[in-house]
């Protein structure tokens, strides 16, 4: 039943499939050399999902579903990928912390191989699973020290859900400040990007941490942390963590 639906569903993004030139998704993503495209759109790939999971809702859970993106993650064209993350995303009513261990593999074996994938994993999956179960973020902790590129931006992508309504902040800032010595510029924008929703609550935490930990962050870091500032004080940020990288 499983291998049929993905048989079905690959078939189908194969019919779907347009030319480069009229939608070239491969600009977006230069550095992954090994990834494919169908140059589906997301709309298409997202009633896909819909359409596999209507033919399916009355004799699938959320094990039949994981099974499928299990597969489809596998694929090495973006869309496949996408349309197994999509089909679990409709399940979510159904997601259990013994889910967490299969997404953090799918990352860590570098499945998703790309920030896209990463994200949709991190965002609609990972993070309303900590919103569900907040015990479980402390684990995103251990994920920002992982070797593997996309476990660590998860790290930071997938409490973003949490961070925007004020929860597990503490969580937050501190995975924030352990990514803050990475070189990575998907890392970089990842943890900007974290910071940035955790100060839409509480944006005088956000300024504070900023200033007592400015030296340490880098610059495209506080770019991204600082978006939702007023002008002014977006200036004064930007200036105050230069002086502070500088020694000054």
């Amino acid at each position: 039943m499983i291998a049929k639906a993905v048989a079905d569903a690959r078939r189908e993004l194969k019919r779907l499939a347009r030319p480069a030139g009229e939608f070239d998704a491969s600009r977006y993503f230069r550095g992954d050399r090994n990834l494919r495209f169908h140059n589906v759109g997301t709309a298409a790939m997202r009633a896909l999902a819909k359409t596999i999971h209507a033919r399916h809702r009355h004799e699938w859970s959320i094990d039949e579903a994981m099974a499928f993106a299990n597969q489809m993650i596998r694929d090495s064209y973006l869309e496949a990928k996408s349309v197994g993350i999509e089909v679990v995303v409709r399940y979510r009513r159904d997601f259990t912390p013994r889910l967490l261990p299969t997404w953090k593999q799918w990352l860590a074996q570098n499945h998703s191989t790309n920030w896209a994938t990463t994200d949709s994993i991190s965002c609609f999956l990972i993070g309303p699973l900590l919103l569900g179960h907040p015990e479980l973020a402390d684990q995103m902790r251990t994920w920002a020290r992982h070797r593997n590129m996309w476990v660590r931006r998860a790290a930071a992508v997938g409490l973003i859900p949490s961070a925007r309504q004020g929860r597990v902040l503490d969580v937050g800032y501190d995975v924030a400040s352990r990514l803050h010595p990475d070189q990575h510029d998907l890392i970089q924008k990842a943890v900007g990007w974290l910071l940035r929703e955790s100060g839409k609550t509480d944006a005088s935490r956000l300024e504070r941490y900023l200033h007592a930990n400015g030296g340490a962050i880098p610059r495209t870091t506080v770019r991204y942390a600082i978006e939702r500032f007023p002008e002014t004080t977006r200036r004064r940020l930007l200036e105050d963590t230069r002086l502070q990288k500088a020694g000054v």
